[in-house]
C-alpha cells in the first residue's frame, strides 16, 4: 500500500508584482498532490484600496486564499500566512521565482524522504545568467542566492518546526537576514535541515543604477543578527563576511581627511585622502574586473564605489542604535506530539 500523499500549504508574500502570475502558472503546470490551500499575503500598504493584481489559474481558482499583510516586510507576511494554514508542512515561495517543472510531484518527493526529525526541507535555486555577456555587479549578487543557505525563497518547513522556532522574527523589515535568523532558530530547537530535489529557478529583477547601494540596509539586519545568535552567527548561518571591514577602513580614511582638512592639516589630509582614494579604486577595480565593462556599467561602478562604503557604515550605525538592547531569543518548544524530535 503507497503512503498517502503529504498535506502542505503553499504560502507566498507578494506586492502584486507581475511575476506573481508567473508563479502560479507554474504551480498549476505539471503532475503530483495539489496544495491543500495557496496563501496569497498582500503586503501592500494597507491604505491601498485596489485589489491584489492576479491572474489566478483555473486550475488553482478554488485554492486561493488572498489575506492582507499590511506593508510590514516578509517577515511579517509570512507569519500571517503559515499561521492560517493547518496543514503540517508549510511550502514558503517568493514571487519572483519560477518553480520548476513537476514541481508539486517533486516537493512530494522531497516530503516523503524527510524523516521524522527534519524540519525544512530546501529547494536547489538556480540563477540564469544572461549567456554572450559576462554578468553585471547586480546580476552577480543574485547569483549568490543559488549557493545560500536556507533562503525562503523556495523552502518548505514543518509547521510543528515553526510552532517551535516562534515563526519569523517580525524585527527583520526586508527580505534579508530573516530567514537565515528563523533556520537558526529551528536547527536551536533541534530539527534538522535539508536540502531536496526540486528545483526552482530565481530570475534576475530588474534594478536601478543604486540597488546596490539601498541593499546596504542590510548591515543593520547584520547588527541585529548578532545581537540574537553571538558573534559566530556567520559562520552558523553559513553566511561570508563580505567586505564590511574594508568599508570601516575607507569609510574612517575618508572622515579623518575630511577633518584634518577643516582643521588645517594638509599633510595629515592629504595622506588619509590618499587612503580612501586607493581603498576605492580597488573596490571599484573588483567590481569591475569580472563584469561586462560597458560604459554604463563602468560609470556605475566607479560612483556606487565612492558611496557605498559610507552608506553601509551608516546602516551598521544605526542598527548598532535600534538594536542596542536586544538580547537572544529562547526558543520556544510546542506540545504537538509526534512531530517535534523531543516527542515521542
Amino acid at each position: 500500500m503507497s503512503a498517502p500523499d503529504p498535506e502542505y500549504a503553499v504560502v507566498i508574500p507578494t506586492l502584486g508584482r507581475p511575476c506573481l502570475n508567473r508563479v502560479l502558472a507554474a504551480l498549476a503546470e505539471g503532475d503530483g498532490p495539489w496544495p491543500a490551500r495557496v496563501i496569497l499575503v498582500d503586503d501592500r500598504p494597507p491604505h491601498d484600496p485596489r485589489p491584489l493584481p492576479v491572474e489566478v489559474p483555473a486550475e488553482l481558482a478554488a485554492l486561493i486564499e488572498i489575506v492582507p499583510g499590511c506593508g510590514r516586510g516578509p517577515a511579517a507576511a509570512r507569519n500571517t500566512g503559515w499561521r492560517r494554514a493547518p496543514e503540517p508542512w508549510i511550502a514558503f515561495l517568493d514571487d519572483d521565482v519560477v518553480p520548476g517543472p513537476h514541481w508539486r510531484r517533486a516537493l512530494a518527493a522531497d516530503l516523503a524522504a524527510a524523516g521524522g526529525g527534519t524540519g525544512g526541507v530546501q529547494a536547489r535555486i538556480s540563477v540564469p545568467l544572461p549567456p554572450g555577456r559576462r554578468p553585471t555587479d547586480w546580476e552577480r549578487s543574485t547569483a549568490g542566492l543559488a549557493t545560500a543557505s536556507w533562503i525562503t525563497a523556495d523552502l518548505v518547513y514543518r509547521r510543528s518546526a515553526l510552532l517551535d522556532a516562534g515563526g519569523f522574527d517580525e524585527r527583520f523589515p526586508r527580505a534579508f537576514r530573516e530567514d537565515a535568523d528563523l533556520a537558526l532558530r529551528v536547527l536551536a530547537a533541534g530539527w534538522d535541515l535539508t536540502v531536496g530535489e526540486r528545483r526552482t529557478a530565481h530570475p534576475v529583477r530588474p534594478a536601478g543604477p543604486w540597488a546596490s547601494v539601498r541593499a546596504q540596509a542590510g548591515n543593520a539586519d547584520d547588527v541585529l543578527m548578532a545581537r540574537l545568535h553571538g558573534r559566530d552567527w556567520r559562520r552558523r548561518a553559513r553566511a561570508p563576511r563580505g567586505r564590511f571591514p574594508a568599508h570601516a577602513a575607507v569609510t574612517a580614511a575618508g572622515a579623518a581627511a575630511l577633518v584634518a582638512l577643516g582643521t588645517g592639516r594638509r599633510r595629515a589630509a592629504l595622506m588619509s585622502g590618499a587612503l580612501w582614494l586607493a581603498g576605492t579604486a580597488e573596490f571599484a577595480a573588483a567590481r569591475i574586473r569580472p563584469g561586462p565593462r560597458t560604459g554604463p556599467e563602468l560609470w556605475r561602478m566607479v560612483l556606487t564605489s565612492a558611496v557605498i562604503p559610507p552608506v553601509a557604515v551608516g546602516h551598521w550605525a544605526l542598527g548598532l542604535a535600534r538594536h542596542r538592547g536586544v538580547t537572544p531569543q529562547p526558543v520556544f518548544k510546542s506540545d504537538i506530539s509526534g512531530n517535534s524530535p523531543g516527542h515521542g
